[in-house]
């Protein structure tokens, strides 16, 4: 069968795009797959293996026999791991029962909006944003309201310009700090900037993402919402993970604490889908919180030295500006003055989607567009990968922009 039968799928796939990020990067795999030099610059993991002791841990699990289905939110073991992860790390007192543990951090976002979301319902969404958040609200039935952030503002949310996008019918606001794509962080006093909002907008429940806690460089001290403002503690859904600081994206473990009765509708929609996260899964992610935390430190100090050398050659590069970010693994440089110019080709950049392409078939490096993350001129570099790989993909990059006129 070439194609389904017309009105056969449904009208919400409409709604929906498939993964930009997940395309950019199996289009470098297949590209790889024909023979061409490809540096992959697009996908958002670490490249380091996930610890030994967290895969022994994983491993005891399959010997111990913890093949079965588990409780729909998440084996008790992992809930008690996670409450003691906010207490420990986030001064957040949670209940095991009111943990959750989803098949990722997607799935989290997933559940959250879906067992919440009404028709017309908002969600203010900052961009650039992480691909999915918009395309979630929508699947949902809600309305994203995307608020725009400025590179001179280090792409950070104002509260002015939170206030401002706050109406009635205002239900959630997700709120991704370390960010990806920018890799932006927020200050305890800009926090409190925007919570200071929010606390006198009480219909308002804030869904934070804070997958990439662990990796902040240069001294920054990370804080989260309910850390900053416990006036909020009811309203806030506090999202984590293990894929990123921990380097377990295969794994598919993401976590969340927050209102009992929220954690208990996005469990009756899980019921219904996932049924449960992998138990081995589950067991390894125990390990993770509970164990050693020692190799975090390094990956940091590595994570900040490809920072460093792609900052420093993307912006010795023509006509890019590329900010430092204080945390994750990306860089979110700005190519507004190569808007217009021509390739050796011949062929126009209007578009950052159309430098991504060009780049892409000119140099063979993967990056994301800008307009995926919804703020255009900007790509997106993932720096989780080598040294060696990073440089020649600046060098590429250098020589193309250095070729357009």
């Amino acid at each position: 069968m070439s194609a389904l039968p017309q009105g056969f799928l449904a009208q919400s796939l409409n709604r929906i795009q498939p993964s930009p990020t997940i395309a950019v990067t199996q289009k470098a795999r297949d590209l790889k797959a024909a023979g061409r030099d490809v540096i992959g610059l697009g996908a958002g993991e670490p490249d380091f293996d996930t610890p030994d002791n967290i895969k022994e841990a994983a491993i005891a699990a399959i010997k111990r026999g913890e093949t079965k289905y588990t409780a729909v939110e998440g084996i008790p073991e992992l809930r008690s791991a996670i409450a003691a992860k906010f207490k420990r790390e986030n001064g957040l007192d949670y209940k095991p029962s009111q943990c959750f543990v989803a098949p990722g951090g997607k799935a989290v976002v997933y559940n959250a909006l879906l067992a919440t979301l009404n028709p017309g319902d908002e969600v203010i969404v900052p961009a650039p944003y992480w691909v999915s958040y918009p395309d979630i609200v929508l699947l949902g039935g809600g309305k994203p309201v995307i608020v725009e952030t400025k590179l001179e503002e280090g792409f950070r949310l104002t509260p002015e310009a939170l206030e401002a996008a706050i109406t009635p019918k205002t239900k959630w606001i997700i709120f991704n700090q370390p960010s990806n794509p920018t890799g932006a962080c927020y200050t305890r006093e800009q926090l409190k900037g925007l919570t200071d909002v929010l606390m006198k907008h009480p219909q308002v429940w804030v869904l934070t993402d804070d997958m990439y806690e662990h990796l902040v460089y240069g001294g920054f001290k990370f804080h989260t919402i309910a850390q900053v403002e416990p006036g909020l503690y009811e309203r806030t859904l506090t999202m984590n993970g293990v894929s990123k600081a921990y380097a377990m994206t295969g794994w598919r473990i993401g976590y969340c604490a927050g209102a009992e009765p929220l954690i208990k509708a996005m469990a009756k929609l899980q019921s219904q889908s996932a049924s449960n996260p992998a138990s081995i899964s589950q067991w390894a992610s125990v390990e993770a919180l509970n164990g050693p935390q020692d190799f975090i430190p390094k990956f940091q100090k590595l994570f900040e030295e490809r920072r460093d050398l792609v900052v420093s050659m993307l912006n010795q590069a023509t006509g890019i500006e590329c900010p430092k970010p204080e945390g994750a693994f990306y860089v979110y440089p700005s190519i507004k003055k190569l808007i217009g110019k021509k390739t050796k080709a011949g062929k126009a950049i209007t578009t950052d989607e159309e430098f991504a392409s060009e780049l892409l078939e000119a140099e063979g490096v993967a990056v994301v567009h800008g307009a995926a993350f919804g703020l255009s001129p900007f790509f997106r570099i993932s720096y989780a990968t080598s040294n060696a790989a990073l440089e020649e993909a600046c060098s590429r990059i250098q020589r193309f922009c250095a070729e357009l006129r």
